[in-house]
C-alpha cells in the first residue's frame, strides 16, 4: 500500500518517473543495479536484507551510485542513524505530505542532502558514544573558513545562504564544501555532519 501510494505521488509529476518497486532489500539491491535510477526510497526495516545493509551493498557496488533516502515511521529510530552513517543522503517520513515527498526526491536528484539539523543532532547524541573524545584528524586540517562552513552545513543551511552568511560568492562556498568532504572522507553532507558529530567536533547536545 506505501509503495502504491509513493508510486501515485512520484508518477503523478511531470519530471518523475517511478522505473521499479521492490518489496524486500534483497530485491532492491539487484533492481537497483540494473536500474540505475538516479534517487531511491529505501525503507529502513524490511525483510532478508534490512534498508541499512542495502544500502551499504548499493552504493559500494557502484560506480555511480544513486542517492538513497531512507523512510522511516520514527525520526528517532536508530535505523536511521544507522542509515545515515551506511551513506544515505538523508530521511523522510511516512506521514510526510506529497508535497515533501516530491520536493526531497527533487532536492537529493539534484545532489543536495536531505537534512534536518535538530533531527541529525538528536540521533547523533542518543546513538554515539557519550563522554569526552579526542578530536578526529581531519579537524586540524580544516581553515578556519571550512570549518564555519561546516558548522552551517550542520544548521542546514544551503550554500546560497552559508554565502549570505559568511560574505562570500556561491563557488567560494561550493569550494569550501568540496574540500570539507574531502577532508572528512564524506560522500555528501549529511555524512559530513555525522562525521563532525561523532568526532566531537560539533557537540551532540546543543
Amino acid at each position: 500500500m506505501v509503495r502504491t501510494a509513493l508510486r501515485v505521488i512520484l508518477d503523478a509529476e511531470p519530471d518523475l518517473e517511478v522505473v521499479g518497486e521492490a518489496a524486500t532489500g534483497a530485491e532492491a539491491v539487484p533492481l537497483v543495479r540494473s536500474l540505475a535510477p538516479d534517487v531511491v526510497l529505501m525503507d529502513v526495516r524490511m525483510p532478508e536484507i534490512d534498508g541499512i545493509r542495502a544500502t551499504e551493498q548499493i552504493l559500494a557496488a557502484m560506480a555511480e551510485p544513486p542517492r538513497v533516502v531512507v523512510v522511516t515511521t520514527f525520526e528517532n529510530d536508530a535505523y536511521v542513524y544507522e542509515a545515515l552513517r551506511a551513506g544515505a543522503a538523508g530521511f523522510l517520513l511516512k506521514r510526510a505530505h506529497p508535497e515533501e515527498l516530491i520536493g526531497a526526491v527533487r532536492l537529493v536528484a539534484r545532489g543536495d542532502s536531505l537534512l534536518f539539523p535538530a533531527a541529525v543532532r538528536s540521533l547523533a547524541a542518543a546513538y554515539t558514544p557519550s563522554g569526552p573524545s579526542a578530536a578526529p584528524p581531519w579537524a586540524a586540517r580544516l581553515t578556519r573558513r571550512e570549518a564555519d562552513v561546516l558548522r552551517l552545513m550542520a544548521g542546514g543551511l544551503s550554500n546560497p545562504e552559508i554565502g549570505e552568511r559568511l560574505g562570500v560568492g556561491p563557488q567560494t562556498v561550493k569550494s569550501h564544501v568540496a574540500s570539507v568532504l574531502a577532508k572528512t572522507r564524506s560522500r555528501d553532507r549529511t555524512q559530513a555532519v555525522i562525521a563532525a558529530y561523532e568526532g566531537g567536533f560539533l557537540m551532540k547536545g546543543s
